[in-house]
């Protein structure tokens, strides 16, 4: 990330309530989803979070803070490894997370993220109980009730997560403001 700007003008204000990241890790001004390649990227590369947890884009002298949808990092899978939605590498997941909506989660290396949507399909394949055998909608939902069900994807068991508790337990401000 680029600081360079800050030096020369240390005292520019914040943005609030104007950028936000949703739940398949696209950017959004004002509501209205970013296309823009070169606007992406250039996100992508100024992404970061300050000692409070709060996530923000550093736009030259200015920080704008990012709601978020979630969590801060929106994970993929690219060729086998997941991948941030900035395009970072995630590293191997230590825990794997099912809230009570039924959103997985990963805390890898980089840090806590929401699972794509559109990985679901194949990361839920992968999980085993523990004698080996395929998972039934019964165990997940047992999960998603925050109940004991002995669900593993590879070797990591599957736990628990009450959404609202994400913010605090990962230590991330999903609404910065003033």
């Amino acid at each position: 990330m680029d600081l360079g700007a800050v030096a020369k003008w240390p005292n520019v204000p914040a943005c609030y309530e104007w950028l936000s990241l949703d739940m398949r890790g696209d950017w959004r001004l004002q509501g209205e989803r970013v296309t823009h390649r070169g606007l992406i990227d250039f996100m992508n590369r100024q992404y970061g979070s300050d000692d409070s947890g709060r996530w923000f884009v550093q736009n030259g002298p200015q920080r704008v803070y990012v709601d978020l949808a979630c969590t801060p990092w929106i994970y993929r899978r690219h060729a086998g490894e997941w991948v941030a939605h900035t395009g970072l590498p995630a590293g191997k997941p230590s825990a794997v997370l099912i809230d009570e909506t039924g959103r997985i989660l990963i805390d890898t290396p980089l840090g806590i993220g929401l699972v794509d949507d559109r990985e679901l399909a194949e990361l839920i394949a992968e999980c085993r109980q523990a004698n080996g055998t395929a998972v039934n909608e019964v165990a997940f939902e047992s999960l998603m009730l925050g109940n004991p069900a002995e669900v593993f994807w590879q070797s990591v068991a599957l736990q628990a997560v009450r959404a609202v508790d994400l913010p605090e337990r990962f230590k991330f401000n999903p609404r910065p403001r003033p």
